[in-house]
């Protein structure tokens, strides 16, 4: 008999997993979480997990507790049974910390890695990495699926709306230059890239463009935003160099500190980006599209062994 998969939510996942669970045609799972004064936390499912398929989905943005949240209901699954164990997570968090770019710095998503298959995950499933080579940090299988899925479709009924003309797109950086070709040669349009340097984290020292911009309809793809300082930045310049709009999708909307009022403020028409982590609010020039059913689908191809190659526009 084959085990009936079951999806349960991590706190800050709730409304994602919700979605997901309907679009794969299920139930979301029960599970309770007991606090204690100190900040401390327990999850328990308040189901039988024993010889199931359990899907946690979970995004590991800040605060840690959402990161220690998933450690434990992996955990928790482990010692009650479940045959496998699979965290869906749309962010992978503390990703940034691919490699050591200075001395005596971490590496921080290898460690993430370590600790979910310490924990007892038998396979990963994620979205946008922010670097493809974090997939080399498991063990396990891991299913790294790519929101160009979701954004594609909707540039193209941009397209044939007839709001974008004359589409570019654009990298913010050096790189993400390989993803931004990737959509370039999908549709059949030119690049253009923004060279920066940082003296810091989150601190755009200088900013250059490469390409030409003028009378177009750029769209800059990335896989993040977190101050928005690097994309407000590159949009205002785009549009002072004679750009007719101006655009730009990130699969994970970080938006910490002062980044919602630095995409108000700026020059961008409008900034896409998925539920891969919740809006802390909401913003005219914010458009979520759901990555709900890509997640479900991978889901449903995991059950069925199935390649999940179909769901790869890019």
């Amino acid at each position: 008999m084959i085990p009936q998969p079951k999806i349960f939510a991590a706190s800050a996942s709730q409304s994602l997993a919700e979605k997901i669970a309907q679009a794969y045609g299920t139930e979301l799972g029960n599970v309770a979480f007991s606090r204690f004064s100190d900040g401390e936390f327990q999850p328990c499912y308040e189901e039988t997990v024993r010889g199931s398929h359990v899907y946690l989905v979970c995004s590991t943005f800040p605060s840690a507790d959402n990161l220690m949240e998933l450690l434990l209901m992996i955990d928790s699954a482990k010692r009650a049974s479940a045959s496998k164990i699979i965290p869906v997570m749309p962010y992978f968090g503390w990703a940034r910390q691919d490699r050591k770019d200075k001395p005596r710095v971490p590496i921080g998503a290898k460690l993430v890695a370590k600790m979910l298959e310490t924990a007892g995950a038998t396979r990963v499933v994620t979205m946008d990495l922010h670097a493809d080579q974090i997939q080399g940090f498991f063990e396990i299988p891991v299913d790294h699926l790519y929101a160009s899925s979701i954004f594609v479709p909707y540039v193209q009924s941009l397209l044939d709306s007839g709001e974008v003309k004359d589409l570019v797109i654009a990298s913010p950086d050096m790189g993400g230059s390989k993803r931004a070709y990737s959509y370039a040669k999908y549709f059949g349009c030119d690049v253009v890239i923004c060279y920066k340097q940082r003296k810091k984290a989150n601190v755009i020292d200088s900013m250059r463009l490469i390409g030409d911009v003028e009378g177009k309809d750029i769209v800059l793809v990335d896989d993040m935003a977190d101050t928005a300082g690097t994309l407000t930045k590159a949009c205002d310049i785009m549009v002072e160099r004679g750009a007719r709009s101006v655009r730009a999708m990130v699969s994970h909307p970080i938006l910490s500190g002062s980044a919602y009022e630095k995409i108000e403020n700026s020059k961008i028409t409008e900034l896409i980006t998925t539920d891969s982590i919740p809006l802390k609010k909401d913003s005219p020039k914010i458009k979520v599209l759901s990555c709900a059913s890509l997640m479900a689908d991978a889901i449903k191809m995991i059950e069925d062994n199935a390649s999940l190659s179909a769901k790869f526009i890019l």
